[in-house]
C-alpha cells in the first residue's frame, strides 16, 4: 500500500512538472510574440510597407496599366474587308422551266486599307509617351504622399519625445513634493506654500495626457496611411529626433529638382506627345487607298472559254476638302500651351526649392543656439534654483519660475526639432528625392 501511495504521489509530481513546464514555455511563447509585435520601425520600414499597401498608390497604379494596355490598340492595323457577292440569278423562267440558281455567280472580294505617312507608328509612340506621363503623374502622387507620411511620422517622433520629456519631469517634480513635504513637517515651509507646489502637479499630469493623445493620433494617421490594422497600443516607430546643420548650397539642390522633380518630367514629356500628335494630324490628312482583289466564276464576253476571272481595283479617296486641318491647327496650338506650361512649372520647381530650403536653414539657424547653450542655461538654472529653494535660499516663486522656464526651454526645443524634420521633408518634396535623410 506505501509503495502505491508513494508511486501515485510521484505520477502526480511528474503531471503538475509538465503542466509547469507548459505554462512556462506558453508564457515565453506570448512574450516572445509581443516582443515581436511591439518592435519599433523605422522610417525605411514604415516608408516600404506604405509603397507597397497604400490602397491610392494601388489604385492609380492601375490608370499606367490602363495606357499600358492602350499602346496594344494604338498599335492595331486595320481588318481586311470581305465581301462575297451573289449576282446572275434568274426571276423568271427560263426554256418552259424554273430553274432560279441557273445563271447565278458567286464574287468573293478581300480588300485593304492600306495607311500611309506613318500613322500607325505615330498612334504607338504617341500612346508610348502619353505612358510615360502617366508613369510621371505616379510619381509625383507617390512624392506628396510621401511627405504626408514623413510629416506624420515625424510627428509621432516628436509627440514620443514630448511624452518622455513630461513624464521625466513629473518624476522630477515628485521628486521635490517628496523634499517639500519633509520640509513641511519640519516646519520650513508653510501650509500655503506646500499646497501650491501640489497643485502644479496638475499641469503635468495634463501635459502627460495631452502628449499621450498626440501620439496616438499621430501612430492612427501613420497605421491608416500604411493600411495598417496593428493595434494602436502595440504599433511604435523610432528614428533620431535631431537636427543636422550640414547644408549643400542652394544650387545643388535646384539642379537636382530639375533633374528628379517627376511633374517637370511630365511637362517636358507632354511637349513631346503634342509634337508627335500634330505629326499623326498632318499624316491622317493624307489620303489612304483600299486595295483589292476579287475572283470570279463567269464567262467572259472578250473569251468565251474563259469562265474564270480575276480582279484587282484601287480606291483612292479625293482630298477636295481637308476634314484634319482643324486638328493640325489644335496640335499646334497644344504644342505651345505644352511648352508654357513646362515653363511655368520650372518656375514653380526652383518656388519650392528656394521655399524650403530657406526653411530649412532658418530651423537651423533658430537650433543652433539651444543646442550650444540655452539647453544647458536652462537646466543649470532649475537645478541651481531647486537646491537653493531646498535649503530656504530661495522663495517659491523663484523656484517655480525656474521649473516653468525650463519646460518652456524643453518644449520649444521639441517643436524646433520636429519644424525642422518637417522643412527637411519638404525639401525632399521639393526636389524630388531624399536629400536630406
Amino acid at each position: 500500500m506505501h509503495t502505491e501511495f508513494f508511486n501515485h504521489r510521484s505520477a502526480s509530481r511528474r503531471v503538475r512538472q509538465f503542466i509547469a513546464s507548459l505554462l512556462l514555455f506558453s508564457f515565453s511563447l506570448i512574450l516572445a510574440t509581443e516582443g515581436r509585435a511591439q518592435q519599433a520601425l523605422t522610417w525605411d520600414q514604415v516608408k516600404a510597407r506604405f509603397e507597397t499597401t497604400n490602397p491610392v498608390l494601388k489604385a492609380d497604379a492601375d490608370n499606367l496599366d490602363e495606357m499600358e494596355a492602350e499602346e496594344i490598340t494604338a498599335f492595331l492595323r486595320p481588318n481586311p474587308q470581305f465581301t462575297l457577292t451573289a449576282d446572275g440569278t434568274q426571276i423568271a423562267p427560263h426554256d418552259g422551266g424554273w430553274s432560279p440558281f441557273k445563271g447565278t455567280y458567286e464574287q468573293p472580294n478581300l480588300s485593304y486599307l492600306y495607311e500611309r505617312e506613318h500613322k500607325r507608328d505615330l498612334r504607338l509612340k504617341s500612346a508610348q509617351e502619353g505612358t510615360r506621363i502617366t508613369q510621371s503623374h505616379h510619381e509625383d502622387l507617390e512624392r506628396n504622399m510621401v511627405f504626408a507620411l514623413r510629416t506624420a511620422f515625424v510627428a509621432t517622433l516628436e509627440a514620443k519625445f514630448v511624452l518622455d520629456m513630461a513624464k521625466a519631469d513629473l518624476d522630477y517634480y515628485d521628486h521635490i513634493i517628496k523634499i517639500s513635504q519633509d520640509r513641511f513637517k519640519a516646519g520650513d515651509i508653510a501650509q500655503v506654500d506646500f499646497d501650491r507646489i501640489e497643485l502644479q502637479r496638475v499641469q503635468y499630469e495634463s501635459e502627460i495626457e495631452t502628449a499621450t493623445v498626440n501620439l496616438h493620433t499621430a501612430k492612427i494617421q501613420l497605421l491608416q496611411m500604411r493600411d495598417d490594422r496593428t493595434p494602436v497600443d502595440t504599433f511604435d516607430v523610432t528614428g533620431p529626433f535631431d537636427f543636422s546643420d550640414a547644408l549643400d548650397p542652394l544650387e545643388n539642390y535646384l539642379d537636382a529638382a530639375v533633374a528628379a522633380r517627376p511633374d517637370l518630367q511630365a511637362a517636358l514629356q507632354a511637349i513631346q506627345q503634342s509634337e508627335t500628335n500634330h505629326k499623326l494630324a498632318v499624316a491622317n490628312g493624307s489620303a489612304d487607298p483600299t486595295i483589292a482583289g476579287w475572283y470570279t466564276y463567269n464567262s467572259s464576253n472578250n473569251n468565251p472559254n474563259g469562265i474564270q476571272t480575276l480582279g484587282v481595283s484601287v480606291s483612292v479617296p479625293l482630298r477636295i476638302f481637308d476634314k484634319s486641318q482643324g486638328e493640325k491647327k489644335r496640335t499646334q496650338i497644344d504644342i505651345d500651351r505644352s511648352q508654357q506650361a513646362s515653363e511655368a512649372m520650372r518656375a514653380q520647381v526652383f518656388s519650392d526649392v528656394d521655399t524650403a530650403y530657406e526653411l530649412v536653414r532658418s530651423n537651423v539657424a533658430l537650433l543652433k543656439p539651444y543646442k550650444a547653450k540655452y539647453n544647458d542655461q536652462a537646466l543649470r538654472v532649475r537645478d541651481t534654483v531647486t537646491f537653493f529653494y531646498q535649503h530656504g535660499g530661495a522663495s517659491l516663486m523663484d523656484f517655480l519660475n525656474a521649473q516653468s522656464g525650463y519646460r518652456q526651454v524643453q518644449l520649444a526645443y521639441a517643436k524646433l526639432i520636429g519644424a525642422y524634420l518637417t522643412a527637411a521633408g519638404q525639401l525632399n518634396l521639393a526636389v524630388g528625392s531624399e536629400v536630406i535623410k
